[in-house]
């Protein structure tokens, strides 16, 4: 492991000891549906409609049969709500019909559900099934750019590699928590904490 490898790690480590995911969920399918209605919006947001949407429907049964004008009305506040509201009755459907309401350990499976991308199924497979993979979102894709992890034109699935190659496999999961975290209250698009980072010495935006 080289020394910024090195560096990376203990302080993640020591800003983020036991890092969680920061969407709230109670059973298996409802961190993939939160998990998909978190594109282009915040985890805090995200928490407060699923709050009012998973105890209206609280199994997929009912979501599947869900007025869409309802869903649309609970979810507004996130935006691309029309959309959002279409995959969670599209999705609710599938699981009901293919898996009997269960989630499945299935890569293939997840990515062909309506606005389930890569990057969703990967937070779900490592967060239910502890499959070591690590999603790329806009926090884990800056802080990688910033701290040299990947290039600066690197789509999301180049640093997906890129960083299952420098991390541990058996840390992956745990890396992927950490970076976020870190990017959100850390090292954000705007007005990052430079000054306090114990990073900045390697990292590209504080030179």
């Amino acid at each position: 492991m080289t020394g910024s490898m090195k560096m990376i790690e203990q302080y993640l480590d020591e800003l983020f000891p036991n890092p969680k995911c920061e969407l709230n969920y109670n059973k298996d399918y409802e961190l993939l549906l939160a998990t998909m209605l978190s594109a282009q919006t915040t985890d805090k947001r995200v928490n407060m409609v699923t709050a009012i949407l998973f105890e209206k429907y609280p199994n997929l049964k009912s979501l599947s049969k869900a007025n869409i004008k309802e869903i649309m009305e609970i979810i507004k506040p996130i935006g691309t709500f029309r959309k959002k509201a279409y995959n969670l009755i599209e999705i609710a459907k599938r699981l009901e019909e293919d898996y009997d309401g269960n989630l499945p350990n299935n890569r293939e499976y997840l990515e062909s559900l309506p606005g389930v991308g890569r990057k969703t199924a990967n937070v779900v497979l490592s967060n239910i099934y502890n499959v070591p993979c690590i999603a790329v979102d806009t926090h884990v894709a800056r802080v990688s750019k910033r701290l040299k992890l990947a290039k600066a034109t690197d789509d999301p699935s180049v640093i997906e590699k890129k960083l299952s190659r420098k991390f541990k496999r058996e840390d992956l999961c745990k890396r992927h928590h950490q970076m976020v975290l870190f990017g959100r209250y850390y090292c954000t698009a705007r007005n990052p904490k430079c000054e306090s980072c114990k990073l900045k010495e390697i990292c590209n935006y504080f030179k």
